[in-house]
Formats: structure tokens, C-alpha cells, sequence
């Protein structure tokens, strides 16, 4: 960029981006000593930034009350993934030495993704899409963030309706799941209430009937992709309506509705998580179970898969990446202290894996002591676990097993309704900033019904098949770019230093290197050469049975990943046409500078936060790269000086 533009980088606020910004090292001690003139008086930055003025969010709503916020988030951060996809993860990648890679992915990735989210939501009092004013070349982030929360809860909701079958079946006299019934089992099924399969010969009767009902009874599902898509399981379809029925309900008043279900959603998991811990840890073969989880593999610490593992279950469990942070934060007091509640979650979202891994495996030991088969055997990997393995095992408690059914499928349906709430409240968002004369109401009665649609090609019998590919592409791919994209537009181009004293500002505290360090460099590296590793080692996605996904199914899901993606340059190439003035060079400088509506939604706090930054950031457009002459930054400076006595003229 030339110096002679330099000038136009302040924005018309007096805003100035960082990326851009030569001389302001936006030292936190420096910062906190200035005074910000307002109203002829001098208030120290330190009251404004404790100041309780409210601040109202873009659809003139707010949480109730800082709990709402809190245990929504938990309740959205605190999901399936952590129940079932977490213990086998774990169990997989090392067992106990998996939490050492996982925490430090935690700790340098996710847990500062996750504040930053936090800080932009908050901060702009917007929207996923809307909160891009920042640097309006990315607006298509928001974009790609809305469709990927979408693709994820249209199959989410299809494992809360297979949590509904199952909790309704755990009603019956007898689990149906531990004979095998004619009307489905085939020649190969044993039931699963024999007492010790090794005194049997299991030659010819080799799967359990868990395993045959939940895929032949449950599913139907089909042998390959081959077979085609079928027809909706009309059981299945009537769960998953339920389900979207409870998601409008949860959003359709937003925050005043779905900050109450929260109470709910985040806390009941809880009690039912110590129940079956408590009972699973009193049963034989428990400890075993528990210690196999635990023990740890060293030699799998420093294998890349272990980590790619650590940096996909850290984005499955925290969210990141997908818009509902965002999403909630908008809705907070400007003055909020996101700092507190952004440690909190990480640190109730990681014990909650923990706590689930060692309830499953307890339980999961005494499948093990009871079946005579090791317990590699038992454990299944994804929804196996959730609806073969854990019910068989639930299946052979002595007392009361029903009852315990029933808690477990409960609280996977709660587990759901919170997160699903929150993805689905990101393409919800979109769309009334898109239709704002449209009732919420009907908004968000549109979308759950479009998705309910949507949703019945996974209850087909090829659905699973579909659900994979979606989950694969449509989720944890498009994610990687999300995030690095996310971090080159703050970091890099509206910069650290500006963003850090945008932080002062709101929360009244500056970063220390910590922050700094992760948010500027070492997120960005540790993801593109997480991604490229995988990429290196990519081979096409694989049936249960082994088989490769045919290649029109992968050209889908390329598909699928290619036009999340594209939102990105594409929009920002939009940004640019609709520039009105200037050459291209000049607009597409333009589409990277913050527009006039980035800043604090309340206008009393916007002026405020312009006064502090015109103050401490005043000659910031200056370069200051070492390899820039002296001379040419006094020349700059000079100019700047004389521009500012002509204005006093």
C-alpha cells in the first residue's frame, strides 16, 4: 500500500484498522492512563470501562440475567459429542495420555477461539454475518458459519428422534433390545440377556440383539449406498418431528424463551451423569473398565493423528467455529464479563468429557465382566456406542434397568435440545436480519420446518450413510477454513493491537502474551498444518462394513464443502461490486477497512469508544516497519500534523 493512500485508512468514525497501523503498539499500561474527553469533563478510562450503562442488542433483546447466558452456553457447548464421541475418541487415540494433547489444544486453541467469539458477539451486539461490519470482505464467514450450523442440527435432530425411540421403547416391560425378536433378528443374533457368552458357542450366533435392533429394527438400515435412498421410516419421522417441535418452542421467543429451557438443559445432564457414575461404579468389572480408559499410551502422544484427533473433538465440543457463540455473546450487556463465563465453560466442558469417559467405561467394564468378551469387543465407536453398546450394557443391570433407560435417553434428548438450540439459532439469526420485517416467530417456524424436511433423508435407510458424508463435509471440514479465515481477518487485518484495545474498552483490561500469542500466531500455524497433514493422508470415507463411499457420493460431499467454503471470497468479491466509488484498487482497500456501523451498539457507548480511540490511536496510520526510512515516518507525520492545524483553522 502506498504512503500517499495511508490517510484514507481512517475510517469516517476516526476508527483506524491495526492491520494498517504502524506506531500504536497499543500497550495495555499506556492505555489505561489516558482520559477520554466527553461532555467537557475528563472521565478516566477505568470508570468507563465499569460503567453500567445498558446497552441493547440488535433485536432490542437481552438475557434475563448473566445465568441464562452461562448455562446456555454450557448447555450448547456440553453435547453428544462429549458423551459418546469423547470417551471413544480417547479411548482410541492413547486413553489417559490423550488428555495431554487435548488440553493443550484446549488451552493454546480452543479456549481462546472460543473467548474471541465471545469478544466479537458481545462487543458488536451482532449476528454472525452482521458482526463482519469489522472487515467487511469476510462477511462471507458468517455466511459459511450459518450453513455449516445448519447442515450439523439437521442431523443433530435425527439422533435426539433416534434418543426418542429408544427412551419411548425403554418404557416396555422388557428392553426390547436384549432378545432377539423373529420379527427382525436374523440366524446370526444372540440376545443379549445371556449371562456369559463365553460358556456359548457363538460360531454361527455372532452380533448381539442391541446390535441387530438398533440397525436392522431401528434403521433399516440398508447394506451399501447402492441399495439407494429408500423411504422415510415413518416412526423415526414422527421422532424427529417431535424434535423440531421442541426446538421451536426453545427459539421461538429467542433468548426469552431458550434462556429458560437452559435451567433445564444444562444442569439435568448433570445429575444423571453422577447417577449412572455412581451406579456403574458399584457394579463388577467397573474398575476395569475405568482403568482401560485411563491408562495411558505414550507412544500415541507424538503421532500427528492423535493431535488432528485433539483439534476436531476441541471444535465438536466447544462449538467454535460455528456462529452460536456469536450468536448468544450478541445478546449480552456490553460491560458483560465474558472473560469469567468463556473459563468457566472450557473448563465444565472438558470435565464433563472426562466425567462422561469414565461413567461410560464403568459401565462398559461390567458389559465386559458380564459377556465374557474383552472390552475392545464391547465398545463401539459414534452412535454405537450411544444406542449398541450402552444400551446392551444398561440391558444386564440386576436392578431396575428400565429405569436407567430412561435416565440415559433422557438425558442424551436434553443434551440435544441445548446445542441443537443453539445451531439452529445461527441460520434463525440470518435470516431476520435478512427478512427484519418478518415475526421471529415465523422465521424460525420456517426454518425448523425446512429442516424437518431436510432431515428426512436420514431416516432413510441409506440415511446414515448420508449423515456421515454431511458430518464430514458439511461440518468438521469447512470448520478449519472458518476458523483460519476468522483469525486472518482479526489478527491480521483489523490487527491485534486495535483488538486488544477494544477489549480495554469494553472489559476494562488488557492482553498479555498469552493472548497475544495464540490469537496471532500460533492458531493459524497449528491449523494449516493440521489441515495439510490431513489432506496428506486423506483416502475417501468408509461404510461401517469397510467399503469406500462410491465417488458420486464423494463428489457430493466435495460439493457440499466447496460452497460453504466459496461464501467466503465470494462475498467478499460482492463487498467489492457494490463499492460505488473509486478504482478496484480503491475499493477492494475499501472492503478491508471497518465500516461506520462496527462499534458498540449503544450509541452513547459508540461515541465513547470513537472519543478513546481518537485519542489513543491518533497517528496509528503512520508506518512503523523497521525497513521503513526514518525519514519517510516523519515525512508522514508532518503531513498528519499539518492536516490536523488546517481542520483547527
Amino acid at each position: 500500500m502506498s504512503f500517499s493512500s495511508a490517510s484514507q485508512i481512517k475510517s469516517e468514525k476516526g476508527h483506524v484498522n491495526a492491520a494498517f497501523d504502524g506506531n500504536g503498539d497499543g500497550d495495555s499500561k499506556e492505555i489505561s492512563k489516558l482520559d477520554v474527553k466527553k461532555n467537557g469533563s475528563l472521565a478516566s478510562f477505568e470508570s468507563l470501562a465499569h460503567s453500567e450503562r445498558p446497552s441493547q442488542s440488535h433485536d432490542q433483546q437481552n438475557w434475563a440475567n448473566p445465568i441464562e447466558f452461562l448455562l446456555s452456553c454450557i448447555s450448547m457447548s456440553v453435547g453428544l459429542g462429549n458423551i459418546w464421541r469423547f470417551p471413544y475418541v480417547a479411548y482410541e487415540n492413547g486413553g489417559g495420555a490423550f488428555l495431554i494433547p487435548y488440553l493443550i489444544v484446549l488451552a493454546f486453541i480452543g479456549r481462546p477461539l472460543y473467548f474471541l467469539e465471545m469478544i466479537l458477539g458481545q462487543f458488536s451486539s451482532s449476528g454472525c454475518v452482521k458482526v463482519w461490519s469489522v472487515v467487511p470482505f469476510f462477511k462471507g464467514i458468517g455466511y459459511a458459519q450459518a450453513f455449516a450450523s445448519w447442515c450439523v442440527v439437521t442431523y443433530y435432530c435425527v439422533l435426539m428422534a433416534l434418543a426418542f425411540f429408544y427412551l419411548f421403547a425403554s418404557f416396555q416391560a422388557v428392553l426390547p433390545w436384549t432378545e432377539c425378536d423373529p420379527e427382525w433378528a436374523t440366524e446370526k443374533c444372540y440376545s443379549s440377556s445371556m449371562a456369559n457368552l463365553s460358556m456359548f458357542n457363538l460360531t454361527s450366533a455372532n452380533v448381539s440383539s442391541a446390535e441387530e435392533y438398533f440397525y436392522i429394527y431401528v434403521l433399516k438400515k440398508s447394506p451399501d449406498m447402492d441399495s439407494g435412498l429408500g423411504v422415510p421410516d415413518w416412526r423415526l419421522s414422527l421422532c424427529l418431528l417431535l424434535c423440531w417441535i421442541l426446538v421451536f418452542a426453545t427459539l421461538v421467543k429467542g433468548i426469552s424463551s431458550s434462556g429458560k429451557v437452559a435451567y433445564f438443559t444444562a444442569l439435568f445432564p448433570y445429575v444423571v451423569l453422577f447417577t449412572l457414575l455412581i451406579r456403574g461404579a458399584t457394579l463388577p468389572g467397573a474398575g476395569d473398565g475405568m482403568l482401560y480408559f485411563i491408562t495411558p499410551v505414550w507412544e500415541k502422544v507424538l503421532t500427528p493423528e492423535v493431535w488432528y484427533a485433539a483439534v476436531t473433538q476441541c471444535f465438536f465440543s466447544l462449538s467454535v467455529g460455528f456462529g452460536p457463540i456469536v450468536f448468544f455473546a450478541s445478546y449480552n450487556p456490553f460491560r458483560h464479563p465474558i472473560y469469567r463465563d468463556s473459563t468457566i465453560i472450557s473448563f465444565a466442558d472438558t470435565g464433563t468429557s472426562i466425567l462422561a469417559g469414565v461413567t461410560i467405561f464403568a459401565i462398559l467394564g461390567n458389559l465386559s465382566y458380564t459377556s465374557g468378551k474383552p472390552i475392545d469387543e464391547v465398545v463401539k465407536s459414534g452412535t454405537g456406542l450411544a444406542f449398541v453398546s450402552y444400551p446392551e450394557a444398561i440391558s444386564k443391570f440386576d436392578f431396575a434397568p428400565q429405569f436407567f433407560s430412561v435416565l440415559f435417553f433422557l438425558m442424551l434428548i436434553t443434551l440435544a435440545v441445548g446445542s441443537a438450540a443453539g445451531l439452529a439459532g445461527c441460520p434463525i439469526s440470518l435470516m431476520c436480519d435478512v427478512l427484519p420485517h418478518v415475526p421471529r416467530w415465523i422465521v424460525t417456524a420456517a426454518v425448523c420446518a425446512v429442516s424437518f424436511l431436510i432431515g428426512l433423508v436420514y431416516v432413510t435407510p441409506a440415511g446414515q450413510y448420508i449423515l456421515d458424508l454431511v458430518d464430514y463435509f458439511g461440518g468438521g471440514f469447512v470448520i478449519y477454513f472458518v476458523v483460519v479465515s476468522t483469525i486472518a481477518a482479526i489478527f491480521w487485518i483489523y490487527g491485534l493491537e486495535q483488538f486488544a484495545k477494544d477489549i480495554r474498552f469494553m472489559l476494562g483490561f488488557g492482553l498479555g502474551i498469552y493472548w497475544k500469542f495464540t490469537w496471532s500466531i500460533f492458531i493459524a500455524v497449528a491449523l494449516v498444518v493440521i489441515f495439510v497433514y490431513a489432506m496428506i493422508v486423506f483416502e475417501p470415507l468408509k461404510t461401517d462394513n469397510g467399503e469406500y463411499y462410491p465417488p458420486s457420493a464423494m463428489a457430493a460431499g466435495w460439493t457440499i464443502a466447496a460452497f460453504a467454503i466459496m461464501q467466503i471470497p465470494g462475498w467478499g468479491a460482492f463487498v467489492i461490486y457494490k463499492q460505488q466509488f473509486g478504482t478496484f484498487a480503491e475499493r477492494f482497500k475499501t472492503s478491508f477497512r471497518s465500516s461506520n456501523k462496527w462499534g458498540p451498539k449503544d450509541p452513547k457507548i459508540k461515541e465513547e469508544w470513537e472519543a478513546y480511540n481518537a485519542q489513543t490511536v491518533r497517528f496509528s496510520w503512520i508506518p512503523n516497519p523497521k525497513w521503513i526510512s526514518r525519514r519517510t515516518r516523519a515525512r508522514a507525520a508532518d503531513v498528519e500534523l499539518s492536516r490536523d492545524g488546517e481542520s483547527n483553522e
